[in-house]
């Protein structure tokens, strides 16, 4: 059997991306499943055999050829026979920069993924591109991340992605996928490309069908805002993403993507409140009462830093918004009507709040 490094490390390699985080990939051509325990490798695939290398655990696949045979990403048969070659395994992949593998210091790159790389172009394999909607998000991905060197999509491939979505194959993406290739492109440093990509196709308004029209043509024009936040956390990126929404919209896509619990609250609360925040010295008493207490940010006090994160990511001033909640967490208890202390501590909260917006005029 043959062993070869394949995919993301050797293109990350090329694009001297890669350090000793960087995790490998590893094809196998020319062995079965059984001589790959027997070496002491453990089986992890259900689909189709991976292994596990018994001391780096690093994931050793077998070459493999897929058949479709039926919707979405799921629906593959695959061939992982001896007599599958490395060649073979390659032309399944998603891009040519994908589809380069290693072995020795020497690349074997039989559809011309380096000229691709030194171009920047994402181009797919073949046409079996077509066959899993997955492959849609990937290359927004990928263009999200490799904006900052310049990689756009070839015409070839922007096609074949906009006859995805017309088809209905993108109908089929799981919504878990879907959330996992987003929150990634949240990461990097510029996600416009992301939604950009999935927009030009048509895929943006299948894919976040719950956002409407005139909702999704502003962010058409505040994808750029993304790039240029100062913070690498998804989570916030998502929530500045969605600052423009409705509650209610927002509270549909979630359900649609299935967001984790604390995406889901932080995109709410911060949407619901962007109008107080932007103009707060100019709030009511009880507007700012309102803000704390349904952001329960004095309990809350993680969800509540990060709301305000947010909000100065997006240049508003949140100091006078600091210095109420130094405020009004220096309430004493000790001194209030016990008799019905919930509205003597709510009283209190509202006087602070007063004294607060009177000195601020």
């Amino acid at each position: 059997m043959k062993v070869y490094l394949v995919g993301g490390a050797v293109r990350d390699r090329l694009l001297t991306l890669s350090d000793d985080h960087t995790e490998k990939d590893w094809v196998v051509v020319g062995a079965s499943p059984e001589e790959m325990l027997d070496l002491g490798y453990r089986q992890v695939g259900k689909e189709f055999p991976v292994f596990l290398h018994p001391g780096t655990q690093e994931e050793y696949a077998l070459a493999r050829l897929e058949r479709k045979v039926g919707a979405g990403y799921k629906g593959f048969e695959f061939d992982t026979s001896k007599a599958v070659t490395l060649e073979q395994d390659l032309s399944r992949r998603d891009l040519t920069i994908n589809a380069i593998a290693e072995k020795n210091g020497e690349l074997i790159d039989p559809f011309n993924g380096q000229k691709d790389l030194n171009n920047g172009l994402l181009r797919h394999v073949s046409e079996a591109f077509s066959e899993d909607p997955v492959r849609i998000l990937r290359v927004a991905r990928f263009a999200a991340r490799f904006k900052p060197f310049g990689f756009k999509v070839a015409h070839e491939t922007h096609r074949l992605m906009k006859a995805m979505v017309v088809s209905g194959e993108v109908d089929a993406l799981t919504p878990e996928r879907v959330f996992k290739e987003l929150e990634k492109s949240l990461s990097y440093q510029t996600p416009s490309a992301f939604f950009k990509v999935l927009s030009a196709c048509g895929a943006y308004e299948r894919v976040f069908a719950p956002m409407t029209q005139q909702v999704q043509i502003n962010h058409h024009n505040d994808f750029e805002l993304l790039d240029n936040l100062k913070t690498h956390r998804p989570q916030l990126k998502f929530c500045i993403w969605l600052i423009h929404q409705s509650v209610a919209d927002i509270d549909q896509l979630c359900q649609r993507l299935k967001c984790p619990k604390h995406y889901e609250q932080l995109a709410k609360l911060s949407a619901q409140f962007y109008p107080i925040v932007k103009s707060f010295k100019r709030r009511s008493v009880d507007e700012i009462f309102d803000f704390f207490a349904k952001t329960d940010a004095l309990r809350r006090k993680d969800r509540f830093t990060d709301l305000i994160a947010i909000y100065q990511l997006l240049a508003i001033d949140v100091s006078p918004i600091s210095e109420l909640v130094r405020q009004l967490s220096s309430i004493d208890i000790a001194v209030l009507d016990k008799v019905n202390i919930a509205q003597a501590i709510a009283d209190e909260k509202r006087s602070i709040i007063q004294l607060f917006l009177n000195s601020a005029q």
